[in-house]
């Protein structure tokens, strides 16, 4: 997807409209709930986004899904009432509009802000692989509803078992070697969440507060039964599955 045309999905009230994906970026800059200074440095730093995202085209041979880039940082609790709290940078998002699936990457305007490069590409890649898993249990049908995480509470075992291995979909070592350390049982990223909680959390900047109970799309079956998948995307993941079955064999001896 070539975001250099202006092309990317937001969700407005159930519905997707297609959109810069800095539009609501802009939007909240406009009406005041974005400074000037922090407004600035996310559009500045956007291109580092953008190179990502080409560059896990490049590495993968498959283009990403739609994107957009929401102007708030998104905490999650494990329960009501908890002081612990995780903080999501990214999320894969199935929706449903029109009797229609889609499936879109929302980026945190904080990630873009305050993020490394290597940790913005690490979480776009890790988005990725969510949501290939994604197309792949639609294609076969496996899946009626699905918890959408990827945070500091998500299940180490469910996150795992999910996502295709890094190794069988990226060719690129610099990117594989960001992954690994960003994600070696679950993200974690202190550098950058000590610079969201001061510039971001502490200013009063939006947030989005979630639970983790209601961090849940369920896609009915019709839908998916009417849902079409690229049959070139289809022989990419097949291709992939083939890599990851070779991988293990390997583990094995």
């Amino acid at each position: 997807m070539d975001f250099t045309r202006g092309q990317g999905f937001i969700i407005v009230q159930f519905k997707l409209v297609q959109l810069d994906p800095l539009l609501r970026v802009n939007e909240a800059h406009k009406n005041g709930i974005l400074p000037d200074k922090v407004h600035s440095l996310i559009i500045e730093r956007f291109g580092i986004a953008l190179a990502g995202i080409d560059r896990i085209e490049k590495a993968s041979g498959i283009n990403f899904p739609l994107a957009y880039v929401e102007p708030s940082i998104i905490i999650s609790q494990p329960h009501p009432g908890s002081f612990d709290y995780g903080i999501l940078f990214a999320r894969t998002i199935p929706v449903v509009t029109n009797e229609k699936l889609e499936i879109i990457i929302q980026i945190t305007a904080p990630l873009v802000a305050y993020g490394l490069k290597g940790t913005i590409h690490a979480i776009l890649a890790h988005e990725f692989l969510h949501y290939l898993e994604l197309i792949k249990r639609i294609s076969k049908m496996e899946m009626v509803s699905d918890e959408i995480s990827g945070n500091l509470f998500e299940s180490m075992y469910a996150d795992t078992t999910r996502l295709f291995e890094p190794r069988a979909v990226f060719d690129d070592k610099t990117l594989l070697s960001h992954i690994t350390k960003k994600f070696p049982e679950g993200f974690r990223d202190y550098k950058l969440e000590d610079k969201v909680l001061k510039h971001w959390i502490q200013k009063k900047l939006p947030t989005i507060n979630i639970a983790l109970d209601t961090n849940i799309i369920k896609i009915p079956a019709d839908v998916l039964a009417k849902t079409k998948i690229d049959p070139t995307l289809v022989k990419k993941l097949e291709q992939i599955e083939q890599k990851v079955s070779k991988l293990r064999t390997k583990k094995l001896y």
